[in-house]
């Protein structure tokens, strides 16, 4: 049975994708493989419906194909589709965001969908992205193997300077997202973490913890909502239990803490390296911050760039 109708359909059970392209509507019960969830599979089904409206050599590209990939993308609503092809006649579709190459690039197949390749899709993002977005986009695309380094941004294309500055901020070993915004901060504030720290005492192994402050017996880290649980919170108790025997300070941190009390975080590192606290050192991360997703300014400048020409 066809699930996509291209041209006009007025029929019942159908939603409209876009002018000129239809899907049929589907339930999420039942309909639903049980690795993802009811929004990934509606989002994976208008995506099928926006690449039968396309020419057969586009492919996803941008923080599309990022998502596809399963790569940590900035939690954005309302992200247009975005989608690459050779040079052509432009049609305008609300809602997609089209860039013309020379060559088309190569692409995978992931589920059923064309998916450009990471170098690709990587300075895709560049382009719009600040490093607060593209870092962690970055550390999970090296998580699952692409090996950044040997990226050819391509020197003239736009984005290509901002993905190699990225790049040198990038590190594999980040287990999440919020792990690698909070590694970012540090570095605006001028101090050295490393990642996936292990902390030994005569024993043996005590804890790995998410950034250790080099030089001193302190970790950083971000504690998410899988720390709320009972299980989790007894875990964690004896694990602090662990690390206070050992003589090691451990400081965690909520997205709160590091997006709108960013002195607080500051205060615990120069207190753990005895340096003086300088409020100043907050201004660089600031900077960083006001262009990323996480701040409403940020947000707008992304609507107002994805919006001007929208549909080209």
């Amino acid at each position: 049975m066809d699930e996509i109708r291209l041209g006009a359909c007025r029929e019942v059970g159908w939603k409209r994708v876009t002018r000129g392209v239809y899907r049929r509507e589907v339930s999420v019960e039942g309909a639903v493989p049980a690795v993802t969830n009811g929004g990934a599979a509606l989002a994976h089904a208008d995506l099928r419906a926006w690449q039968q409206g396309r020419p057969p050599e586009a492919s996803f590209t941008h923080l599309t194909a990022a998502w596809l990939r399963g790569w940590w993308v900035p939690a954005l609503a309302d992200v247009p589709v975005f989608a690459v092809t050779s040079r052509g006649p432009r049609v305008r579709r609300a809602g997609l965001r089209v860039t013309r190459l020379g060559a088309t690039p190569a692409y995978d197949l992931i589920a059923g969908l064309r998916v450009a390749e990471p170098s690709e899709v990587l300075i895709a993002c560049a382009r719009d992205l600040g490093p607060v977005d593209l870092v962690p986009l970055l550390d999970s695309a090296a998580r699952d193997g692409v090996e950044l380094t040997r990226l050819a941004p391509g020197g003239g294309r736009h984005g290509a300077a901002a993905l190699s500055r990225a790049i040198a901020l990038a590190d594999a070993r980040a287990e999440s997202p919020w792990e690698s915004i909070l590694r970012l901060q540090h570095r605006a504030f001028g101090v050295e973490v490393v990642p996936q720290h292990v902390v030994e005492d005569e024993r043996g192994f005590v804890a790995r913890g998410d950034l250790w402050v080099a030089g001193t017996r302190t970790l950083q880290e971000y504690d998410g909502a899988v720390h709320l649980t009972r299980a989790q919170q007894q875990a964690d108790l004896r694990r602090q239990r662990r690390l206070n025997e050992a003589g090691w300070t451990r400081n965690g941190y909520t997205a709160a803490d590091v997006v709108r009390r960013p002195h607080v975080v500051l205060r615990d590192v120069d207190r753990a390296l005895g340096r003086t606290h300088e409020s100043g050192r907050i201004e660089a991360w600031r900077t960083l911050l006001r262009e990323s997703s996480l701040t409403a300014p940020g947000r707008a400048r992304l609507r107002e760039r994805w919006g001007r020409g929208s549909g080209q």
